[in-house]
């Protein structure tokens, strides 16, 4: 049976119970949390198992317009999209729900792929049904990018090219955070040894009115290996891409809150 996890932002267990009446008429499996508020214990990584399993088809996330605008639940459920996007891929289906309307142009860049229905939508189980049982639809971003939250250790950024492209070093700078550590290794977990070349911290760069704090290695860089970075704070924005003397360097930006 297709399964579908709930994070419920608001702690009703009426308007949760509901959804999940709704969701198993349609033959749907369904379980989930409410929203802890712990960002540094890492309360967000909780769902992680269950949304990564393979029966798992289906993140529905529910609450409030007011608990949707809070930076700390927008910055956890960023951490959770792009951990299961990195496990699922970019275009693992997520519904929002919310009695009050809410705009994806509203959304940190991870949720934006989101499908937003209202909570009284008559057609709900329909969309929740048809959603899960669609292949996840291939998306290329052209990079790949994964969070490691280890308790004790801190909060890691991992990104690296994607598909046949190399980086001929590497970039990555935090708008509204600090980052502290940083080291080069193969993709999937952060390396305990490496040799940096040419290692740059603390570099200052401006994207309109936001400044962001730069760290930078020139080590190349293929699909199957990754530029890994240790946070402080909760960036409200995050650039990373390739670091080199050209102009026309793509970088990449996204927004977690």
């Amino acid at each position: 049976m297709r399964k579908v996890w709930i994070t419920a932002l608001d702690k009703s267990f009426e308007v949760v119970q509901k959804l999940m009446t709704v969701l198993k008429a349609y033959g749907l499996d369904t379980n989930g949390h409410f929203w802890v508020d712990d960002i540094k214990r890492m309360s967000w990584k909780a769902p992680l198992k269950e949304l990564e399993a393979k029966e798992t088809a289906l993140w529905i996330i529910t609450g409030s317009t007011e608990r949707f605008s809070e930076p700390a639940v927008r910055f956890g459920l960023s951490l959770i999209a792009v951990s299961l996007q990195f496990k699922k891929g970019m275009g693992f289906p997520i519904m929002i729900l919310s009695e009050e309307g809410i705009s994806a142009a509203f959304l940190p860049t991870p949720l934006k792929g989101a499908e937003v229905l209202s909570l009284a939508d008559c057609a709900l189980g329909t969309k929740a049904a048809a959603r899960a049982s669609m292949p996840i639809k291939g998306i290329e971003m052209g990079y790949h990018l994964n969070i490691h939250g280890l308790p004790g250790i801190g909060l890691w950024f991992e990104v690296g090219p994607a598909g046949s492209v190399d980086w001929q070093g590497a970039l990555f700078a935090v708008h509204a955070a600090e980052i502290d550590f940083h080291g080069v290794g193969p993709a999937g977990g952060i390396p305990e040894r490496a040799v940096l070349e040419y290692p740059v911290k603390g570099m200052k760069l401006q994207l309109g009115e936001r400044e962001f704090t730069a760290w930078a290695v020139r080590n190349n860089l293929d699909s199957a290996h990754s530029y890994y970075v240790r946070v402080q704070g909760e960036p409200e924005t995050i650039l990373f891409g390739p670091h080199t003397d050209k102009d026309d360097a793509e970088v990449h930006v996204v927004s977690l809150v």
